[in-house]
């Protein structure tokens, strides 16, 4: 009996360290000019960290969204706001987010296997180039993988979409599949975050999370 507490303790740790189910993540209850519950942020490249907050806006489906505003235009500059929960390899994340404004670029973008912020698989959509791109971050070396030519609109609602299974990504915009792509560098668990580049002002609605386990 007496290694039942341990026992008890270790099940627990096991459940901390579990991997996060599907989810929907949004702003609707977190309080304006604030960071949402289980976000951090953080900075690839250089320039001023993102300044990432709640705010609201009618024209998002839960009122209320998560915007980064800070118009820092160093062009190797790519703010994140890291959810915290650790997902499977094989994930699919799709962002609903709507670009602002930016002279230098107009961006947004959603990450899977982050491992730290300067680790992980990122697909990103700019409404100045009109183009959809994914990339690879190893080091904090941004590396290019594949990429679209698409109408990205600014000042209206997009959704873009990651998926990680094995070696081979697919990434979809507005629910069209634009390309895929075979790549092996990170293959472990990570975490979900949310992107932007330069100067982009980019507002972020909702983020839906599915783990690909028995797929």
């Amino acid at each position: 009996m007496r290694c039942l507490p341990f026992v008890i303790a270790l099940l627990a740790a096991s459940l901390i360290a579990a991997p996060a189910g599907a989810q929907r993540v949004t702003f609707s209850d977190a309080p304006i000019g604030g960071l949402p519950k289980d976000f951090v942020t953080a900075l690839t490249g250089q320039g001023r960290p993102g300044k990432w907050k709640v705010q609201e806006d009618t024209s998002a489906e839960g009122q209320r969204v998560l915007a980064q505003l800070d118009p820092d235009p160093t062009d190797y500059r790519f703010p994140l706001a890291i959810y915290m929960p650790t997902f499977p390899s094989d994930v699919e994340v799709t962002t609903r987010f709507k670009p602002v404004s930016g002279k230098e670029d107009q961006a947004g973008g959603v990450i899977v296997r982050l491992i730290d912020r300067n680790n992980y698989y990122l697909a990103r959509a700019n409404a100045l180039e009109d183009n959809v791109q994914l990339f690879r971050v190893v080091r904090g070396s941004r590396q290019e993988l594949a990429g679209a030519d698409t109408k990205v609109a600014s000042g209206v609602w997009h959704t873009l979409t990651l998926r990680a299974e094995g070696d081979r990504f697919s990434v979809s915009f507005n629910g069209k599949l634009l390309f895929t792509h075979a790549d092996r560098t990170f293959n472990s668990p990570g975490k979900v975050a949310l992107w932007t580049k330069a100067d982009s002002v980019t507002r972020f609605d909702w983020i839906d999370i599915k783990p690909l386990q028995g797929k």
